[in-house]
């Protein structure tokens, strides 16, 4: 098994000053952390999770945040379920993508790679990979952390949040695509980065609850959907692959069917796309399975898995260490999906060589 979304911490964010320029530095250790403050900046968000986002059971037995003790890791995760690979996606560094600085930004996206690599890649432990952060408001600085980074093989894609100042096919982030494309590497998007700069991600203006508003994040996932088909980024990057990570799945197959409608009837407005929406997305979108949804009758969900090839977009995903955590043995796919969501198609799409024993023959 592959889990493509498990959340690494560090346990303070002081943890970053070693890699910070003397500028950064001192914006983090004197504007963000003093007071006792360990977090890392972001913007306030208008929604506070009534439980907290982190299963209790995750908190190291010496203390700091789930997610940030290897060793516990190991054994609820790792371990426990014997993971092939973990892609590691961090916790806060996602983040970054908040601040209006856009500089500053980019100098903690660098450090927390840094970091990873430093804390995390450097374990010796082969089952581990990880996602290289970068600052999608700095495009610039974001491609040239992509180039600085993406040919470590530690690196499986590049992560943005899925808030942003703007959809992710837009020409603005096309220096991050081009650079990606460069080093072999897919660009992810994962929920979170809500709040700052980003845009409003509900289209009818704020909801009150957080339950309700966490319903509603998926229209983030839409958006970026229909942006990076629309501006034919699998056009203009043939071999490129687009992950949403934690954006939900159920309703992608609606999506692409008013797509595909209104393509057929306005096809003028994109001349560059040869290919029906549909299509690019079953080619070139990968979806995490986390949170999938859980209809009272599972022929429902299934059907809507089977609209999208489900059993060759879908991946396995834990989100480890948060409170809706999904083991691997509680997911109900349709029948003989279980190899290829379950694994092989992460191999695929980040290139993963097979770690122990004998070549399996999986369904194609």
């Amino acid at each position: 098994m592959i889990d493509c979304d498990v959340h690494n911490s560090w346990a303070s964010a002081r943890e970053l000053l070693p890699y910070l320029d003397p500028y950064s530095r001192d914006c983090l250790e004197r504007g963000e952390l003093p007071g006792g403050r360990d977090s890392f900046p972001h913007a306030h968000r208008p929604w506070l999770h009534p439980e907290g986002f982190e299963r209790t059971d995750a908190v190291p037995p010496g203390g700091g945040p789930p997610g940030s003790d290897y060793g516990l890791m190991c054994e609820q995760l790792l371990d426990r379920y014997d993971l092939e690979y973990a892609i590691l996606t961090g916790d806060e560094a996602i983040e970054v993508s908040t601040l209006a600085n856009a500089a500053f930004a980019s100098a903690l996206a660098r450090a927390s790679n840094s970091w990873t690599i430093d804390r995390w890649l450097s374990l010796g432990d082969d089952r581990l990979r990880a996602s290289l952060v970068v600052a999608p408001q700095d495009p610039a600085g974001a491609a040239a952390e992509i180039r600085r980074l993406g040919d470590h093989p530690g690196f499986v894609q590049v992560l943005v949040s899925s808030g942003a100042q703007r959809p992710y096919g837009d020409p603005f982030y096309w220096p991050i695509w081009d650079a990606a494309a460069e080093v072999g590497l897919p660009v992810a998007a994962h929920l979170g980065g809500q709040g700052g700069l980003n845009a409003h991600p509900h289209g009818c203006g704020p909801p009150t609850f957080f339950y309700e508003a966490h319903a509603l994040l998926c229209e983030t996932g839409m958006g970026h959907v229909a942006s990076v088909i629309c501006h034919g980024i699998f056009e203009r990057w043939p071999s490129m692959r687009f992950v949403l990570i934690e954006c939900g799945v159920a309703w992608l197959p609606a999506l692409l069917w008013r797509l595909d409608a209104d393509y057929k009837a306005l096809r003028k407005e994109t001349p560059w796309l040869r290919r029906l929406p549909s299509e690019y997305a079953r080619d070139h979108i990968r979806l995490s399975t986390q949170p999938l949804e859980d209809p009272p009758d599972r022929a429902h969900l299934h059907a809507a898995l089977e609209a999208i090839d489900g059993r060759h977009t879908l991946l396995y995903a834990s989100d480890y260490p948060h409170w809706d955590f999904d083991a691997p043995d509680t997911l109900k796919l349709p029948a003989g999906w279980q190899e290829r969501v379950m694994g092989e198609n992460a191999r695929d799409l980040y290139g993963l060589t097979r770690r122990a024993g004998d070549a399996v023959a999986v369904p194609a």
